[in-house]
C-alpha cells in the first residue's frame, strides 16, 4: 500500500512539474503558442521591443513642418547615415521596422514622413482612416515640396553629432522613384537605392547625378521594369553609375511581402538577397 501511494505521489508530482515548466514557455515569449499556431509578433510590437533609440522629430522649411522617425545604432562612433523613403502607402509600421533593421546594423537612420501635415489633422501617416487615404494624398504632393522635404532631411541627418555627413538614400515603390529623382537634385548623398521605382523620364536631369545609382527589381513586376531599358541608356549615356539586380519570379513590393510570416518563396528569396546586396553596397 505505502509504494503504491509513493508511486501515485510521483506520478502527480512529474505531471505538475512538466505543466509548470509548459506554462514558464509560453510566458518566456520566445514562442507564443495559442490553439497549436505560433502567433508571429506585429510590426508595432517588434518596435516597440528594439533596444535601440527611437524619436519622432519636427522638420521645417519655410512655413512647412512636418515629422520624421530617427532610429540611432548602438555604437561608440559616429556613423554613416540612411535616409529611408517610404511606399505610396506612407509612412507605416513595416517602414518604420526597416529603419529600425537598418540601424541594428550600424547606422543611424531617419525616415520622413512625406505626407505628414498635408492635410488638416494628419500630423502623421497613421492619422489618416486608411492606406487608400494615405495613397491619394502621396499622388496629390508637390514635387517640389517632397524635394523641399528631403532637403530638409538631408541636412538634418547629416548634421546630427552621431553622423560622419555620410548619406545614402533607400526608397521602396513610390518612394523608390523619388529616391532616383532626388539623385538628380542633391549632388551630396553618398548613394540611391532604388527598389522597384522609376526614374525621370527628361534625359537632361541624369546629368546632375553624381551619386551611384543602384536598383533592385522584381521579376514580374513589368510594370516598372519595362522602363529600365530606357534608364540604362540615359544613364551611360550621361556616364553616370547605374548597377541593377532582377530577382526571378518576385512581384512588385518584394521587402515588404516578402518579409512577412507567409511570403512565397520567390518574394522571400528576393527580400533575402537583395536584403544582403543592399548592405554590402552600403559598406562601399
Amino acid at each position: 500500500m505505502k509504494n503504491s501511494l509513493k508511486i501515485m505521489f510521483l506520478v502527480v508530482f512529474s505531471f505538475l512539474v512538466i505543466s509548470c515548466g509548459n506554462r514558464k514557455k509560453e510566458q518566456s515569449g520566445t514562442s507564443s503558442v495559442k490553439s497549436g499556431t505560433t502567433v508571429q509578433q506585429t510590426e508595432v510590437e517588434k518596435l516597440l521591443e528594439s533596444p535601440r533609440h527611437q524619436e519622432w522629430v519636427t522638420l521645417k522649411h519655410g512655413d512647412r513642418e512636418f515629422q520624421a522617425f530617427v532610429v540611432y545604432p548602438e555604437t561608440d562612433v559616429k556613423t554613416k547615415s540612411i535616409i529611408v523613403i517610404h511606399e505610396n502607402r506612407g509612412l507605416n509600421d513595416w517602414a518604420r521596422l526597416f529603419a529600425d533593421k537598418l540601424a541594428a546594423e550600424g547606422y543611424l537612420v531617419i525616415a520622413p514622413d512625406l505626407i505628414s501635415n498635408t492635410q488638416d489633422g494628419k500630423k502623421r501617416t497613421t492619422d489618416f482612416e486608411n492606406p487608400d487615404a494615405a495613397r491619394e494624398a502621396i499622388y496629390a504632393l508637390n514635387p517640389e515640396q517632397v524635394t523641399a522635404d528631403l532637403d530638409a532631411t538631408f541636412e538634418y541627418i547629416k548634421n546630427d553629432a552621431s553622423s560622419t555627413g555620410e548619406v545614402a538614400v533607400v526608397g521602396f515603390c513610390w518612394g523608390g522613384s523619388q529616391t532616383f529623382r532626388y539623385a538628380t537634385n542633391n549632388k551630396n548623398i553618398s548613394s540611391a537605392h532604388v527598389f522597384y521605382g522609376t526614374a525621370p523620364e527628361n534625359a537632361e536631369a541624369f546629368s546632375e547625378i553624381s551619386a551611384p545609382v543602384y536598383g533592385y527589381y522584381g521579376g514580374d513586376d513589368n510594370r516598372v521594369n519595362a522602363t529600365i531599358e530606357q534608364t540604362d541608356q540615359f544613364m551611360k549615356a550621361a556616364g553616370k553609375t547605374y548597377e541593377y539586380e532582377i530577382y526571378k519570379g518576385a512581384g512588385h513590393a518584394f521587402m515588404r511581402s516578402g518579409s512577412q510570416p507567409d511570403a512565397d518563396k520567390a518574394n522571400r528569396e528576393a527580400h533575402n538577397a537583395a536584403g544582403k546586396r543592399l548592405l554590402d553596397l552600403l559598406k562601399k
